[in-house]
């Protein structure tokens, strides 16, 4: 018989063991490069969410490169691949927003760039929405690209919100 604090001594060897291999599987979106350029703007929330915006536009470009390239074969992966990589990066930009919020920053820039930028990833996710639908492989990451324009729709609304909440906090304090 194996007494109890040896299958718990096994238990969390396991746990720790699946815990690791679940951490290495997931992959970070950012190329070494990238987490660069965001630490130097770690301070600048214009430049940092300046950053952002470019690195998810490349995501975008990157899936319409997969999207139109008819040498690759694992289409379906590769595009369910780079879906992913842009929606980390997107949560990450409205990680970055809520931060520089919390801190009472002045985000009023930004935010025009980036509410510009949402309209623009709109329209390429819903193009390739309309486009995907032909093809019984799409149907495998319709799910994921459907939550991906969920972000991108929810993060328009919020933020219009909070440009329009920093604008009106900005016009009182110069009174």
């Amino acid at each position: 018989m194996i007494p109890a604090w040896a299958k718990l001594a096994r238990f969390a060897l396991a746990l720790s063991l699946l815990s690791t291999a679940w951490t290495q599987t997931r992959r970070d979106p950012l190329n070494p490069n990238e987490q660069d350029q965001l630490r130097d703007a770690a301070q600048d929330p214009t430049e940092r969410l300046k950053l952002y915006i470019v690195f998810a536009r490349t995501r975008l470009t990157a899936l319409e490169q997969v999207r139109a390239d008819p040498k690759i074969t694992d289409r379906t992966q590769q595009t369910r691949d780079r879906l992913q990589d842009f929606l980390d990066v997107y949560d990450e930009l409205n990680d970055n927003i809520d931060t520089f919020v919390e801190r009472k920053a002045d985000l009023r820039k930004p935010l025009k760039s980036i509410i510009e930028s949402d309209t623009e990833f709109q329209a390429k996710l819903r193009a390739l929405k309309s486009s995907a639908g032909a093809s019984k492989d799409e149907a495998k990451f319709d799910f994921l690209l459907s939550n991906v324009l969920d972000a991108v729709d929810g993060g328009v609304q919020d933020h219009r919100q909070l440009l329009s909440e920093q604008e009106e906090a900005f016009k009182r304090k110069k009174k």
